[in-house]
Order: structure tokens, then sequence, then C-alpha cells
């Protein structure tokens, strides 16, 4: 078992780009193999590391309970090993005189679960427990023919009913219908770990404030070992800093040019902070099936990853939506409800657009039909003049040209969204949200919600590594110096 575990933990470090450069030094310098002890003591440092990242980082993040895959080895095992113990209960109690051997065993671990439950402040409750389980007196009672054991289960129950969420509240009703002794026990045992999820979940609420500083702390002194142990396991970080900062120059001195008609003066120093945002932003738009992703980031690679295959559903969504409004004019800008259902359908037919068996050109014939149909009905049905047949054909036409990705209305709706985030990123506590540029009202609600799950994984992300990023950033032309960081706003 616990080797089993070692092993497949060092196969998932080998695995992670990170990792690798352990084993397979990315720069000319000569590698340095570590023993399998130190890999050993990484693995569980970078397991641990993950856990409170993931708590600190994921607002949502619960405990949840096991649940062996359907039909699976392991379901297969833990089904046989459970109805196993559960008959061999059932064959003692039969017995004459009945055997309590098994059940005792049992009010112990129930006497133990609803002790733990207890806060040291529940002094009386936990007398009661204590009395009501005396396992010595059960024994007795048990060897004397005079166990009832119903009556302890009903004393179990009624605890359980006192302590557990009130979400519970059903579960506990139901174990008062059950009848059986041995299908009763089991139902407690049921309940009872599910009321150790939403207390292990409760906890994990209470301690989440708590544990943001300790979590950086705790972050930066495991990655600051392993850079102790590798020296070149910030190379990507500093590519994506260091390319961020060309493409700002770079398109600095083309909107100079531009306007200048000539190369222009000099550029103008930039930021580190306004060089970190962007960096930020260009990993929406990352190729990672190419690209290594930074080292600093890697934990969250996943996150930035989900965020990106929304956004570019969302740009589409907004963009399919901003040719229908411009082909129609003003007719549905009033009409209320059109734009929620227009959306539906755009939605619904680009669900699947991010897998393999997905086509992007029937997908946008389809939502071309559909769009036309029912804005047809609401022209239709409010009055106003029907789309000519050439309208149609030209609105269809454009919404095709949207699955193109150097598509202008596409590009357009893009650099919006890209502009909305940057302001989410430059907005501190005191600053007001950034004003929703034009056309992307209907997305409004998705956008905003990823734009505050960026944000505090930026946040985070700069409190964890911001020496690591002064100290590379701290070379940019003219640069002004790297600010302290500011507590997080996640």
């Amino acid at each position: 078992g616990s080797r089993f575990g070692e092993k497949r933990l060092v196969l998932l470090m080998v695995s992670h780009s990170w990792y690798n450069s352990i084993l397979l030094p990315l720069t000319a310098s000569p590698p340095r193999f570590v023993s399998v002890e130190e890999l050993m003591e990484t693995a569980k440092g970078v397991t641990n590391m993950a856990l409170a990242h993931e708590i600190v980082v994921n607002g949502a993040f619960q405990v949840k309970p096991p649940q062996p895959a359907e039909g699976s080895l392991e379901k297969r095992v833990k089904d046989i090993m459970h109805r196993a113990f559960w008959d061999c209960l059932e064959a003692q109690l039969k017995e004459d005189p009945p055997m309590y051997d098994h059940a005792i065993k049992l009010l112990g671990e129930i006497k133990e679960t609803l002790l733990s439950f207890l806060l040291p402040g529940h002094r009386r409750l936990r007398n009661q427990i204590e009395e009501a389980l005396d396992l010595q007196l059960i024994q007795q009672q048990a060897e004397n023919r005079a166990l009832d054991i119903g009556k302890v289960a009903e004393f179990i129950i009624g605890m359980m009913g006192m302590l557990c969420a009130p979400s519970r509240d059903e579960e506990i009703k139901k174990l008062r219908d059950i009848t059986g002794i041995v299908p009763l026990f089991r139902a407690i045992f049921q309940v009872l770990d599910l009321m150790k999820i939403d207390m292990a979940n409760f906890a994990l609420s209470s301690i989440r404030p708590h544990l943001m500083q300790q979590s950086v702390e705790y972050e930066r002194k495991k990655f600051q070992e392993f850079l102790e142990k590798q020296p070149n396991a910030l190379d990507f970080t500093w590519k994506w800093l260091r390319d961020t900062t060309d493409t700002l120059l770079s398109c600095e001195r083309e909107d100079k040019a531009s306007f200048s008609g000539a190369a222009g003066p000099e550029s103008t120093p930039l930021h580190p902070v306004t060089v970190h945002n962007h960096a930020y932003l260009r990993l929406l738009k990352w190729d990672h099936a190419s690209c290594p992703f930074p080292e600093t980031l890697l934990m969250d690679q996943s996150r930035f990853l989900e965020m990106q295959l929304e956004l570019e559903q969302l740009s589409m969504v907004a963009a399919v939506l901003l040719i229908v409004y411009n082909s129609t004019g003003p007719a549905l800008s009033g009409l209320p409800d059109v734009m929620g259902r227009l959306k539906g359908i755009v939605l619904v037919l680009l669900a699947e657009m991010h897998t393999i068996s997905f086509s992007a050109e029937e997908a946008f014939a389809t939502i071309g039909e559909k769009l036309c149909a029912e804005v047809g009905g609401c022209l239709s049905q409010h009055g106003f003049p029907l789309l000519s047949t050439e309208q149609q054909s030209s609105l269809k036409g454009q919404i095709a040209a949207v699955q193109l990705p150097d598509n202008s209305i596409r590009r357009l709706i893009d650099s919006r969204i890209q502009n909305f985030l940057l302001g989410f990123l430059e907005s501190g506590p005191q600053k007001c949200t950034p004003v929703l540029p034009s056309g992307l009202a209907p997305i409004q609600r998705e956008l905003e919600v990823i734009a505050v799950k960026l944000s505090r994984l930026v946040n985070y992300n700069k409190l964890v590594f911001a020496p690591y990023y002064q100290k590379m950033l701290q070379d940019i032309p003219g640069g002004e110096g790297w600010p302290e960081p500011g507590p997080s706003t996640g």
C-alpha cells in the first residue's frame, strides 16, 4: 500500500515539467542527480504544499467522501469486505444467547466519533456520551442478558441529531424508521461518515483566513528549498517575464511609429507591475502543448487553462451576438429576454468546442440558421420588418466567419476582454471595478466571475513569489523598483 503510493507519487513528480528539472536540467549546466531519499522528501513537501495551496486559492474547495468507480476492483473488494463484516455481525446477534463482541466494538467506534465532534466546552454532552456508552457497563449487561441494544441505538441517533448539520436532518429522520439492528448500525456508520466530512469542511472554512499567511510562507520556503537543489528551476519564469517585457516594448514602439510615421523616441520605461500584470494575461493565451509553463505558477496551470478555454468560448459568444445586434439595428435592443435566448442558443452549440469531435464549421452553420430563425420570430412578433434573404445570408456568413482566429470582430471582442481583465488586475481594494467595455454586456456575469478568480490567483501568487519576481524584473529599462506586496484581496 504505502510503497505503491510512494512509487506513484514519484512517477507523478517526474512526469511534471517543474520536477523534470530534478533529473533533466533545462540549461547547459551539468545535471545534478538526487537520491531517492531526497526525491521522496521533496515529494512529501510538494504534496503538502499543493494541498495548502488548493485550500487557499480555491474558495469552493471541500473534502469529499471517496467514491470508488462503479465496477472497479476497489469497489468490488470494498463491497465484499463490508458485506462479510455485516454478515458476521448478524450471525453473532442471531446466536442463542446473542454474542455482542462485534457490536460492542462498533459502539466503541461510534462513541469515539461522537466525542470527536464535541468542542472543549461541551462538558454536559461529553458526560452524557460517556455515561450512555460506557463500554464496560454494556459488556456486563450483555453477559447478563440485560442489554437493550435498541435503547442504545436510540440514544446514538438522538445525539447524532443534536450534533449534525441541518442538512443531515433528513438522514437522521430515516434512521429512526429502520427496525433491524444490523441495517440500523450500517446506516448509522454511513451518516457518521457524512458528519465527519461536514465537520472537516466546517474546519476548513474556519481556518482558511488564518491559513493564508502561513501558506504564503510555507510555499515560499518549500520553493526555496527546491531552488537550492536545482538552481535553474526558474528558467521558464524568467523567459515568461522577459518575453512579456519585449512584447510590451515592441508594441509601444509600433504605436509611436504609427502616430509619428517614424521610429519615434526611446521607449517609455516600463513599471514592473505593468509588466507583471500583462505577463499574467499572457497565460490566458498560452500554448500549453509546446510552451513550458512558468515554474512559479505550475500548481495553478490547470486553473489558467480552464479560464483560457472558457474565455475563448465567451469571446465567440459575444462576437456572434455583436454581429446579430449590428445587423438588426435597434429593433432587438429594446426587446426583453431576447439577448438571453440568443446567448443560450450559442452557448449550447459551442459547449463541446474544445472536444476532439467538435466541428466548428457545422456548429457555426447551425448557429447561423437558428439565430436567423429566432431573430425573424422576434421581429415578426413585435411588428418589425423581417430580414431579407440577402440580409440573412450576410448574417450567416458573418457568424460563420467568427470561427476564424483572425476574424476582426472576434479579435475586437478579445481585445476588450483583455483590457477588462487588465483593469481588474490593476484595481486594488480601494479602486473601483473597471467599466465594462461595450459589446461585453451579454457575457458580463461570466466575465466578472473569471476576473475575480484571476485576481485571487494573481494576488496570491505575487504574495508567495514577490522576492523572486522582484529580482528578475529589476533590470527592466528605466524600472522604478518593485513595490512591497500588499495583502491579498482574494
